[in-house]
């Protein structure tokens, strides 16, 4: 199942560059037009800021991908066929989520050489980079599972947007991917700190050794177990609805 999702995205390239897009987007106009007049509440450069963001970012967006191929499956009835024959009734789920996860570190792959190409670095060694990676992708997987369940409970592909974007965009506004809840009003930074992104975000900047979000909070001064935590959390709720919604398809 995980060769066959894998497939579907070797034959549809343009997907990839899509989603790509937008993320290559921000780095560019955020860290060059902007990046100038954005501060950094403990100094250095914006664009090493800002790339561990929008490697988090990518990684949100990408529930998207994840809800129109299991709502696409469920409306032409594969997942009816699949369901018929003599497999795993987990290996849809478990065929999708490694799927993604592989996708995920070829999308990292790709984000860290364009990364590196507008002058992102890391400052830290190579084993703390691959444990921020590491994060990402953690949090990556349980987005997947909440991508799951989106795309098993709305009721067409062409409803995805709608339910996707007005989850992602809010969370990634209300974090610290471009802004430092530091430089926002007292209540809005309250819900920055606490957004699960900012967490996963906060975690690769130290990990990658670039300018962090700053603060004397419990979450700025701990966002390693927050990281974890959060996406151990997402998965704990979303992976048994999923599973249940799934079970109940054919009554």
């Amino acid at each position: 199942m995980t060769r066959r999702n894998m497939a579907h995205v070797v034959r549809a390239p343009e997907e990839i560059v899509i989603y790509f897009s937008l993320p290559i987007m921000f780095v560019l106009v955020f860290g060059y037009v902007f990046g100038s007049g954005m501060s950094v509440p403990d100094g250095g450069d914006y664009r090493e800021y800002l790339l561990p963001g929008v490697f988090v970012m990518t990684m949100l967006y990408g529930l998207g991908a994840t809800a129109t191929g299991v709502a696409v499956d469920v409306s032409r009835g594969v997942v009816d066929r699949f369901r018929s024959i003599d497999m795993a009734r987990s290996a849809l789920l478990v065929g999708r989520s490694g799927a993604d996860l592989l996708r995920a570190l070829l999308e990292m792959a790709t984000l860290v050489v364009c990364g590196l190409l507008v002058g992102w670095r890391w400052r830290e060694g190579v084993l703390d980079a691959l444990a921020a990676v590491g994060l990402i992708l953690l949090l990556r997987f349980a987005l997947t599972w909440v991508g799951i369940y989106f795309g098993l409970v709305v009721p067409n592909p062409d409803t995805v947007a709608v339910v996707v974007f007005p989850v992602a965009f809010p969370l990634t506004a209300l974090s610290n991917v471009f802004v430092a809840p530091d430089l926002m009003p007292h209540w809005l930074g309250t819900v920055a700190a606490w957004n699960p992104l900012s967490a996963t975000v906060a975690a690769s900047r130290e990990l990658f050794g670039n300018p962090g979000t700053g603060g004397d909070s419990w979450v700025a001064q701990h966002p390693l177990p927050l990281a974890v935590a959060w996406p151990v959390l997402l998965i704990a709720v979303f992976a048994p609805l999923a599973v249940r919604r799934y079970q109940r398809l054919s009554r």
